[in-house]
């Protein structure tokens, strides 16, 4: 689709704005006609105005999505989901196009805390949104076809809350990660080299780390797998369709920051976390883990983990975190990123990081004093 930035206008415009009044984040029509002489036809709603690029950037803030004003395919999507509102249209199980949206979510809370639903509360019609439908509708006497109209509506409107605190999705998550066991071996790892273009210096820097981590973790006992090869770019949709179907426990996407101002600086982790209130607990704790260990053994600025709803940690069945391991933009970033011996102790720290994901804090160490010939060591004697 065409991004939409201030000063533009039209139909697509006024639509955008509607969406973001009802968020209460932009008046219903702006205080003032619009500034551009470009634009004399165009309605005060239809203009891509200066309290608009406000609103936009609050939603994408609100929205855990790339701040920067401008409404692309992933902020249009974001900007439709929360448009819809709980029985506003019938919710069915799509499996080419699942049916997303605010309203989808709402559905999955309210299964949640009536036991129904186990998974994310992220806002996709999945099969586990599917299951938890039928599961609801078997059990109150309801045609079980998973469709959530109006009679399944009237339903759960009729019903209260039976299961407070707490998230199944989390406890599922920690108890698989503790049947798992301490060890590595046998651990099954997605790389993922997130450069924009297959060649350049991100590219070789971003391949060679991955080349170092997934070496380290051989050598652990893991199985590694890469999500693409060097010479391709595959888009984050093609990247989530890898890590479903190699089935992995975690997949680690290794990317650089970009930004035009160069003194952008610092590492950065994200994990899925949505304002839904639901979150990857095994994602934000794998990225305290590995933030804290790079940060530690590396002088790159902490720029902290951070939860977002970007899609390839939305739409995956495991844990994926994010790593933005410095600017590529940034000089200061850029050299160190240039020095192999630094990429080394970054590969270093990941592993350590989901050795210690793994531990659960049992014979642990302080954060950036476990070494390399240390983990193979503990993991020989475990074997």
């Amino acid at each position: 689709m065409q991004v939409l930035r201030l000063g533009d206008h039209g139909s697509a415009v006024a639509e955008i704005r509607a969406i973001l009044a009802t968020r209460g984040l932009l008046p219903a029509a702006p205080s003032t006609p619009p500034s551009t002489t470009h634009t004399p036809w165009s309605p005060p709603e239809a203009v891509f105005d200066q309290a608009c690029d406000r609103a936009v950037r609050a939603f994408q803030q609100e929205r855990g999505l790339i701040v920067d004003g401008l409404v692309g395919y992933a902020t249009y999507t974001a900007l439709r989901e929360a448009s819809y509102r709980l029985g506003a249209r019938i919710l069915l199980y799509r499996l080419s196009a699942p049916m997303t949206g605010d309203d989808v979510a709402t559905l999955q809370s309210r299964l949640q805390n009536l036991g129904y639903y186990h998974g994310l509360v992220d806002g996709v019609f999945g099969e586990g949104t599917h299951s938890a439908v039928c599961l609801y509708q078997t059990e109150y006497g309801l045609s079980s076809d998973g469709i959530c109209g109006p009679s399944t509506l009237r339903s759960l409107e009729r019903l209260g809350t039976r299961v407070t605190g707490g998230s199944p999705h989390a406890i599922r998550e920690e108890e698989h990660v503790r049947k798992s066991g301490p060890q590595l071996t046998g651990k099954r790892i997605l790389i993922d080299p997130g450069s924009e273009t297959p060649v350049g210096e991100e590219n070789t820097i971003l391949w060679d780390l991955a080349a170092r981590l997934e070496g380290r973790m051989s050598a652990a006992g893991m199985e590694t797998f890469l999500s693409h090869d060097a010479k391709t770019t595959p888009t984050d949709d093609e990247r989530v369709r890898v890590a479903n179907l190699a089935d992995v426990d975690l997949m680690l996407s290794l990317r650089t920051g970009h930004y035009p101002n160069e003194k952008a600086s610092g590492l950065a982790t994200f994990y899925f976390g949505n304002t839904h209130g639901s979150y990857s607990t095994i994602g934000r704790n794998l990225a305290g883990y590995i933030q804290r260990e790079i940060v530690a053994r590396t002088d790159l600025l902490d720029c902290r983990t951070h939860a977002r709803t970007w899609n390839i940690l939305r739409s995956t069945r495991m844990p994926v975190i994010v790593i933005e391991a410095g600017y590529i933009t940034n000089p200061h970033d850029a050299a160190d990123l240039a020095d192999a011996t630094v990429r080394d102790t970054i590969a270093e720290a990941i592993l350590v990081a989901v050795k210690r994901l793994y531990l659960l804090g049992e014979n642990d160490r302080p954060t950036g004093t476990y070494t390399f010939a240390e983990l193979l060591a503990a993991e020989q004697v475990t074997g």
